[in-house]
């Protein structure tokens, strides 16, 4: 079982930021975080690196059940989605797999919300 989904798409980097978010929102989730890993490479080593950016994604909802099962499962939390620019102007796109990333917790009810969340975010990849 692969740890993310991903796909490429032919379109500016701002714009794929731009149709993630709206992609995200669509399924119920905010952008908490945006760590824009080429700035923060340049400002903290002095490197230069591609465009390239974590957008840390959570469901509120899908979220509150999964801390009601498992009062540690934060340390997982948000769900990451990376935006990043390869030569020719393509842009990848992908989102962590959570029923991947939870499968060493042993709680069926976990299970089912890893699930729905996988879904949202296979959809969310597959509407780009």
């Amino acid at each position: 079982m692969g740890y993310h989904f991903s796909k490429t798409v032919d379109i500016p980097f701002d714009q794929a930021i731009a149709r993630v978010t709206d992609a995200l929102k669509a399924e119920g989730f905010g952008v908490l975080t945006d760590i824009d890993v080429a700035a923060t490479m340049k400002a903290k080593l002095g490197a230069d690196f591609r465009p390239y950016r974590i957008l840390g994604a959570c469901n509120p909802k899908l979220a509150h059940r999964a801390l009601e099962l498992e009062d540690k499962i934060g340390t997982m939390l948000p769900c990451n989605v990376i935006v990043q620019e390869h030569g020719g102007g393509r842009v990848e796109v992908s989102a962590v797999d959570p029923a991947a990333s939870m499968q060493a917790i042993d709680n069926p009810g976990l299970a089912e919300v890893a699930g729905e969340v996988q879904g949202k975010l296979k959809h969310v990849i597959e509407s780009l």
